[in-house]
C-alpha cells in the first residue's frame, strides 16, 4: 500500500471500528438504563409492535377488573343483606306458630309487637343494601352487570365487544315476589298467625332461590377476579420476554464494549501517527 500524507487508510478503518463500537456501547447503555431491549420501534418493529398490542390488551383487562371489583361489592352487600333477612324471616315464622297457638290475647299481643319490629327492619335492611347507587334488593335497584375478560366476537362491528354477567334485581319489597310478607302485615289474631305461617313459609322458599341466585353470581365474579388477575400476570410476563433486557448479559456486553472502545482509541491513534513515517524518507 502507497504512502500518502493526503489519505490515511488505516486511521479510516479504525475510526469506523471506534464509531461502530461507540454506537453499540450507546445501544448497551441505553438498555441498561432503560431496563428494556426493545424500547422503540428503532430496536425491533415486530417486537415493538407486538408488545404494543399487549400492552393495549392489559388497558382493558384493567378496566374490566375494575368493573369486577365493582360488581363484586354490589353482590357482597346483596348476599349481605338477603342472608340477613332469610334469618329475620326465620324468626318471623317462629313468632307466627307460637301466635297460632291457643294463647291469650295479652301474650299474643306482645309476640305481634315484636313480629312487627322484624318485619320492618326486612325493610330497613333493603334501603341499605346499596353500593355506589346500586341496590340489588330493592325494586328501583336495577340489575348488575359486569364486564368478563373475553370479547365474545358476536357482532360484526370492530368495536370492543367484552361478554357481560348480568344479575337481575331481585325485588325483596313487601308483598312482592320474594317478601310475600305485605308491609302491613300482622299476627294479632290466630288466624292471622295461622296465615302469616304459610305466607312466611312461601317467603322462605323465594328467598332460597334469590339467595342462591346471588351467591352463584358471586361466585362467578370470583372466579372471573381471579381470571382476570392470572391473564393480567401472564401478558405482562409475555410483554417481558418481549422487551425487557437481560441485565447480566447487558453488563457483560457493556464491559466487553468498554474494554473494544478502549483498543479503538489506541488503534487510531497509531493509525493516525504512521503518515510520520514518511517524514523519515527526507533525512
Amino acid at each position: 500500500m502507497a504512502l500518502s500524507i493526503n489519505t490515511n487508510v488505516g486511521a479510516m478503518a479504525a475510526l469506523q471500528n471506534l464509531t461502530a463500537t461507540n454506537n453499540a456501547l450507546n445501544v448497551s447503555q441505553s438498555h441498561i438504563n432503560t431496563g428494556l431491549k426493545v424500547g422503540s420501534t428503532k430496536d425491533d418493529s415486530a417486537a415493538y409492535g407486538i408488545a404494543q398490542k399487549l400492552r393495549g390488551d392489559l388497558g382493558g383487562l384493567t378496566a374490566v377488573g375494575n368493573s369486577l371489583s365493582r360488581a363484586k361489592s354490589v353482590l357482597d352487600v346483596a348476599v349481605t343483606g338477603a342472608e340477613q333477612i332469610s334469618d329475620i324471616v326465620n324468626i318471623m315464622s317462629s313468632k307466627a306458630k307460637e301466635a297460632a297457638d291457643a294463647i291469650d290475647q295479652t301474650s299474643r299481643d306482645a309476640i305481634n309487637r315484636d313480629f312487627t319490629a322484624y318485619r320492618d327492619q326486612i325493610g330497613t335492611i333493603v334501603k341499605s343494601s346499596d353500593f355506589n347507587g346500586t341496590n340489588l334488593l330493592k325494586n328501583a335497584g336495577g340489575s348488575l352487570t359486569a364486564l368478563l375478560t373475553i370479547q365474545d366476537g358476536d357482532t360484526a362491528s370492530t368495536t370492543w365487544d367484552p361478554d357481560s354477567l348480568t344479575v337481575d334485581n331481585q325485588d325483596f319489597s313487601y308483598g312482592g315476589a320474594v317478601i310475600t310478607v305485605a308491609e302491613t302485615g300482622v299476627i294479632d289474631t290466630q288466624a292471622a298467625a295461622q296465615a302469616m305461617v304459610d305466607t312466611l313459609d312461601a317467603t322462605k322458599t323465594a328467598l332460597a332461590t334469590s339467595v342462591s341466585t346471588l351467591g352463584s353470581a358471586s361466585r362467578r365474579i370470583d372466579a372471573q377476579i381471579t381470571f382476570n388477575s392470572k391473564l393480567t400476570d401472564v401478558i405482562t410476563s409475555g410483554i417481558g420476554n418481549l422487551v425487557d433486557a437481560d441485565m447480566a448479559k447487558e453488563s457483560a456486553q457493556l464491559q466487553a464494549l468498554q474494554v473494544k472502545q478502549q483498543l479503538g482509541v489506541q488503534a487510531l491513534s497509531i493509525a493516525n501517527q504512521s503518515p510520520q513515517t514518511i517524514l523519515s524518507l527526507f533525512r
